[in-house]
């Protein structure tokens, strides 16, 4: 039953719900049918491979007659609590396994005797009894949960997987009995055979079904158990759920940040991995912001905790890939219309097995034999698994690697994509000015010790440039005084009792400052290299050039190179003037550059690109990509940058490296790729045996082993994801 009590929806209006009872596609298709018509539901979900449902509401739901209409057809469901403690569905698939593994165990032990006695012909009246007194505990003990769910099945006048084993095990049973007592070939070795095969493929499914899900279990792992809060200037150790916001915290070194906050006393460098992918620590100190389970490699933090409990950084990487794992891409709809009615076509199928094989040879037991082979066959649990633990494999390998989709469309769209537009700020490039070039005939320290002090008075990204760049070169600036910001064209201020103008050659030139032509051509040179220069004078004359440049991004050339390699046409958006644009875009390696555009027209211009006929992928990071992140056919957001940029994106990136764009669409494509191969192994061994059975050519125990290798085998292929690995750059 589910909690009687008012749920907590999440954001987005959803409830989760954990499914007890589902052992084929067509189950979680029926579950999710009924819970679909259920009032107040607007949409529902149901994830097989993860015994779990989504439903969307708007409203407070009746749980209990949820709960009932669920029941009604042989399935329980248990609503998920945010606040409570859930326990992981790798812990859930460990216990499936245990108990699988002990049916397995005991079925065996039991049909092996039988498989000897069977083989070496042995038909003695005593034989014989052995045979049915080993069987019978196997039927109807180890086999139980077969049986159990088709009768739960029955009572609501449905069928699935258990259905076609219950039928076909105890027609085997139930004729072999007869046959004991007249004188007729028995096949009890059959109904033993095929319960122990088919709990053996269960248990291998549990234990690779439970390493797909291994992603959010490892993710949840991450996070610190403890923090030492503290309290009346004594630092305490606490469990971690006792952590509030506002709370100070001490991180020794080697330990795990507990919480999202911000470091009040104390520098570290951080390891980040965990979040961005990247293996590089950053050094932070007081004022930056840090993330739970991030780990303090170096000196001894004190940290103001900012986000705690579901609100971190690391909880919301789990929401993400737990409502991706939950979600359908469209490919799988096919699938669950053919598992909704497949399991009844089966039957049928094989009733006319039976009949025709009766007419045709007037042997029961042969036309028994070929309609128990149709049964066990026919299992549509491969047909139900190959897209979602496709999925779960994907995005969960995704997040270990810094890349979190937010939905399982994504995979199949990621495929047609054909272009990818960057956005340069922060994406390519760093979005951090730094001191490039310098050129004059004064003394260069003089030179950058009158120009820094200037600038060091301005709030402004090239200032804050030049003033660093001279600090960096170990000089000590002094104070400007009468310090003037010109809109648009630079600064003044007095330094030494001299005034010093740094700016455009229009502002020096309206303050009456004579400009030597050397330096105007050196900073148009620059200009024309991608840079910012400008010019700094005093004694009323221009003593030099001084330039700013954005840093590129190490990866980002070879990152383009690799997107060009998957056949995609890689093309940059910035609002820099064609000059610099051209330059940055040639440093990268992109032919293709629209420039000086507007913070407001990326969207459109992403919009002309489709109009053009191309799939779009948008790269950005900041408010303003926002619409262009929506209108794009994929939007990749950089998980360094806004909320609202993130909350757009399809994709989050959570580091501004660009190879992640790449690792992105790599991983997607190589997850869709995989839902392909599975789905089609799926249909293929269904279509392909099915008849083979019907003509007598499959023994039901080699169905039986088929059967359960099919679901393996598509799990396995699945679980080949887990060891992408992204191309170094």
């Amino acid at each position: 039953m589910v909690n009687s009590h008012t749920p907590q929806r999440a954001d987005d209006g959803s409830l989760v719900f954990d499914v007890e009872g589902m052992t084929c596609a067509s189950c979680a298709v029926r579950v999710e049918r009924v819970l679909s018509r259920q009032e107040g539901v607007k949409s529902a979900v149901v994830n097989f491979a993860g015994s779990e449902a989504r439903i969307l509401t708007d409203r407070d739901l009746d749980l209990d007659g949820i709960s009932d209409a669920i029941a009604k057809i042989g399935y329980e469901i248990h609503l998920v609590q945010e606040d409570e403690e859930r326990q992981s569905i790798v812990e859930r698939y460990d216990e499936e396994v245990r108990f699988q593994w002990r049916s397995f165990l005991g079925a065996a032990l039991f049909t092996a005797p039988v498989l000897v006695l069977a083989m070496t012909g042995q038909d003695a009246g005593w034989s014989l009894i052995v045979q049915w007194a080993l069987i019978t505990p196997v039927e109807f003990v180890f086999g139980r949960q077969f049986h159990q769910a088709a009768f739960k099945r029955l009572r609501s006048f449905g069928a699935n997987m258990d259905t076609l084993v219950s039928i076909g095990t105890l027609a085997a049973y139930g004729y072999s009995v007869w046959a004991l007592f007249n004188a007729q070939p028995v096949y009890f070795e059959t109904a033993g055979a095929i319960i122990t095969l088919i709990l053996l493929g269960r248990f291998f499914e549990a234990r690779a079904k439970g390493r797909a899900s291994a992603a959010i279990t490892k993710l949840l792992e991450l996070g610190a158990k403890q923090a030492r809060v503290v309290s009346d200037g004594e630092p305490l150790l606490v469990p971690i759920e006792s952590v509030r916001v506002g709370d100070l915290m001490l991180v020794k070194p080697g330990e795990k940040i507990p919480t999202d906050g911000t470091i009040e006393v104390g520098s570290s460098s951080i390891d980040e991995s965990m979040l961005t992918g990247e293996s590089v620590p950053v050094d932070k100190g007081p004022g930056d912001a840090v993330f739970g389970a991030t780990i303090n490699q170096q000196g001894l933090l004190t940290i103001r905790a900012g986000r705690v409990g579901s609100d971190t950084a690391l909880a919301q990487i789990v929401h993400l890939v737990e409502e991706a794992q939950a979600s359908k891409a469209p490919v799988q709809k096919l699938a669950d219309r053919i598992s909704g009615v497949f399991v009844p076509i089966v039957m049928l199928i094989s009733l006319g097995t039976f009949t025709a094989w009766l007419l045709v040879t007037q042997d029961g037991a042969e036309a028994l034999i070929a309609a128990v082979a149709v049964l066990i066959i026919a299992c549509p649990c491969a047909l139900g698994l190959a897209t979602p633990t496709a999925i779960m494999v994907g995005s969960g390998r995704g997040a270990e690697l810094g890349v979190i989709f937010k939905g399982a469309e994504i995979f199949e769209r990621s495929r047609e994509v054909d272009t990818i537009l960057f956005d340069k700020t922060g994406t390519l490039t760093r979005g951090m000015m730094n001191l490039s070039d310098l050129r004059t005939d004064e003394d260069e320290r003089r030179f950058l010790y009158m120009a820094g002090t200037v600038e060091a008075a301005s709030e402004h990204p090239v200032a804050r440039a030049v003033a660093l760049g001279a600090e960096e070169r170990d000089i000590e600036l002094g104070t400007a005084v009468d310090f003037e910001n010109v809109t648009g064209l630079g600064v003044r201020g007095t330094v030494d009792g001299q005034q010093v103008i740094v700016g455009k050659a229009k502002l020096l030139a309206d303050r009456g400052v004579l400009i030597p032509d050397r330096y105007l051509d050196d900073a148009a040179r620059l200009e024309s290299e991608g840079r910012t220069a400008f010019l700094v004078g005093w004694d009323s004359e221009a003593k030099g050039v001084l330039a700013v440049a954005d840093t590129l991004r190490s990866t980002a050339r070879p990152a383009v190179a690799a997107l060009r390699d998957l056949g995609v046409e890689v093309a940059m958006i910035t609002g820099d003037n064609q000059l610099t644009a051209a330059s940055i875009a040639a440093a990268v390696g992109i032919d293709r550059v629209v420039a000086e555009v507007m913070p407001g027209e990326k969207a459109e211009q992403v919009r002309r690109f489709q109009e053009d006929g191309k799939m779009v992928a948008f790269v950005g990071d900041g408010i303003n990509d926002a619409p262009a992140l929506t209108q794009a056919d994929l939007g990749l957001a950089i998980g360094t940058g806004t909320d609202i940029a993130i909350e757009a994106g399809d994709v989050i990136l959570m580091s501004g490296d660009p190879a992640l764009a790449e690792t992105a669409m790599k991983l997607a494509r190589a997850t869709f790729r995989t839902i392909k191969q599975n789905l089609f192994w799926a249909f293929f061994y269904n279509v392909a045996m099915i008849p083979l059975a019907a003509a007598g050519l499959l023994n039901p125990m080699v169905a039986a082993a088929a059967m359960a290798f099919s679901s393996v085998s598509v799990v396995t292929n699945s679980l080949r994801l887990r060891r992408f690995q992204p191309d170094p750059t």
